[in-house]
């Protein structure tokens, strides 16, 4: 309990200060999401935990990506080498509502065009709604089978196999697993937000689904 007390702590403190970083009032982070005052009050107070939905919308209206709530205020500048190894995994970040755990691998810095990251599903747990963001996305399945919709269509990937799409298109990952699902994700800005990244690394919806632009191709 004292370690989610602690992580809930460090997430208010983070919204409280990138809120006010931009000049925002609580009254305006909460008008822009839809949240109310109070909610978002003791939110940043670490009082309450929030769901995965309501922190996409918060990152959305401080114009970041998810992942940056949980990281320690850094500098603007771009990633040059980054090298992986086999021990390096470090620790893994949780979503206390969710159950899911996510690790980002590379692309830390705010100017960086690339992010990855490896994605934890618990055991047959699906999303609620669609998500769409600026954006494109490649999930290659390590463990398990996991479930993909995109617009109308459904595709089920096994281990050894990937998706590759366009995140403005509506879509959602099921774990349609007996056993917890893993994979290994890359996520890339869009042109029109380079400066973030529009995760959607985190496995709920934020909002409705919208109508696609285009239908993405089967298999």
């Amino acid at each position: 309990m004292k370690t989610q007390d602690e992580t809930l702590a460090r997430l208010g403190a983070r919204i409280r200060s990138l809120r006010e970083e931009r000049g925002m009032k609580l009254k305006d982070l909460a008008d822009t999401t839809g949240l109310s005052d109070a909610f978002v009050s003791r939110l940043e107070r670490g009082q309450v935990s929030s769901s995965v939905a309501n922190l996409i919308q918060i990152a959305q209206a401080l114009d970041i990506g998810v992942s940056e709530l949980f990281a320690a205020p850094q500098d603007q500048s771009r990633s040059h080498v980054t090298l992986h190894r086999h021990g390096d995994d470090g620790e893994d970040q949780s979503i206390p509502s969710t159950g899911y755990r996510w690790r980002l691998f590379a692309g830390g810095m705010p100017n960086d065009d690339l992010e990855v990251f490896h994605l934890s599903f618990p055991r047959k747990n699906r999303m609620d709604l669609m998500v769409s963001h600026p954006g494109q996305e490649y999930c290659y399945v390590i463990s398990g089978r996991i479930r993909f919709h995109v617009g109308a269509e459904v595709f089920d990937l096994a281990p050894g196999e990937g998706i590759f799409l366009n995140s403005e298109l509506p879509h959602r990952a099921d774990n349609i697993s007996e056993d917890e699902a893993r994979i290994l994700m890359v996520v890339a800005k869009s042109p029109q937000k380079a400066e973030h990244f529009d995760w959607w690394r985190v496995p709920s919806a934020a909002t409705p689904p919208r109508s696609p632009k285009s239908k993405p191709q089967g298999d």
